[in-house]
């Protein structure tokens, strides 16, 4: 039998399949650092732009605590100037009430009753006085109660005054509320 040698022939195909091994090793892993290298700089520019838009963010809260503050300043100057319209509408709207009680009050007075004093708080009159009789207090009660601007005349005391020439006198002391006058052309 003839002997053939095929050791220097499987030597040469194996030392071709090593070299292309280490060929396509080599290459394989350029391309997985050139990837690796690509990754990371695209991960780099998408972590720059992310920050870029968390500036972008910041700066504009900063921008819209700003406003929100100028509002809530706003909000306050508003609230207190509304306060200040109120107050002076309501004094606008006082303002002849004074006069047109005091008118009620001198209409409301029978003759023999005079006032002593004469004081408001709120809405409620304290009035002290001094008439000639029971009778006439009670009238001016009718009268104070039958007025637009006045109402709920409540009687606290009655007393028998020093007698001077004219007769007997009565010390009184009264409370009557003013009304809120529902009818603004109400006549008085």
């Amino acid at each position: 039998m003839a002997r053939i040698n095929l050791l220097p022939w499987r030597t040469l195909l194996r030392e071709k399949r090593r070299k292309r091994f280490v060929v396509v090793l080599i290459a394989l892993s350029a391309v997985a650092v050139g990837g690796l290298f690509v990754i990371d700089h695209f991960i780099d520019k998408a972590v720059e732009r992310q920050l870029a838009r968390n500036d972008l963010i910041r700066s504009a809260m900063v921008q819209l605590d700003g406003r929100a503050e100028q509002i809530d300043q706003l909000k306050v100057r508003r609230e207190q100037l509304l306060e200040r319209m109120q107050t002076i509408e309501t004094l606008q709207g006082n303002r002849s009430d004074s006069g047109i009680i005091l008118e009620q009050l001198a209409r409301s007075m029978p003759k023999g009753v005079f006032f002593t004093d004469v004081k408001m708080t709120d809405q409620t009159l304290v009035i002290t006085g001094v008439a000639q009789s029971n009778s006439l207090v009670a009238e001016l009660m009718r009268n104070l109660d039958a007025s637009h601007w006045l109402e709920a005349p409540v009687l606290i005391d009655v007393q028998a005054g020093p007698s001077p020439a004219e007769g007997p006198q009565r010390l009184f002391q009264m409370t009557v509320r003013q009304t809120r006058h529902a009818h603004a052309g109400a006549q008085f």
